[in-house]
């Protein structure tokens, strides 16, 4: 299940965007709902975020998978929402139930989310 695209601060644009896929695979599907939650919970502020075009977060529960895809108007500003000291305590509060696989890449601003989670799986 793949939710829509939560807008961040910056307009969409056609030039080059950076593009992040972050992809877990929970141990134990009784931990899915706390990563789920978790997840959503990073993304209410998304609005703020800055250099934050948009994000897309997905579940796969019966695959015990989910994850985010998020674009981003430059690596400096992905770095740093991956430093914020909550986006460092989910991932301390859960990487012993985990694994994580991520990539990241640039691409034109106006490709559809279909060809950028593509994109993103062709990387992991």
């Amino acid at each position: 299940m793949r939710g829509s695209l939560r807008p961040g601060p910056e307009p969409r644009t056609d030039g080059p965007v950076v593009v992040s896929l972050t992809e877990f695979t929970a141990r134990r599907h009784r931990d899915l709902p706390g990563i789920a939650r978790a997840g959503v919970g990073l993304s209410r502020g998304w609005w703020a975020m800055p250099g934050a075009i948009g994000v897309v977060l997905y579940v796969d529960p019966a695959r015990r998978q989910g994850g985010s895809l998020s674009i981003w108007t430059s690596e400096a500003d992905l770095r740093r929402f991956v430093g914020l000291p909550r986006h460092i305590a989910i991932m301390r509060a859960y990487r012993d139930w985990v694994t994580v696989r991520a990539a990241t890449w640039t691409a034109a601003g106006d490709e559809d989310l279909a060809t950028l989670f593509a994109a993103g799986r062709a990387r992991l």
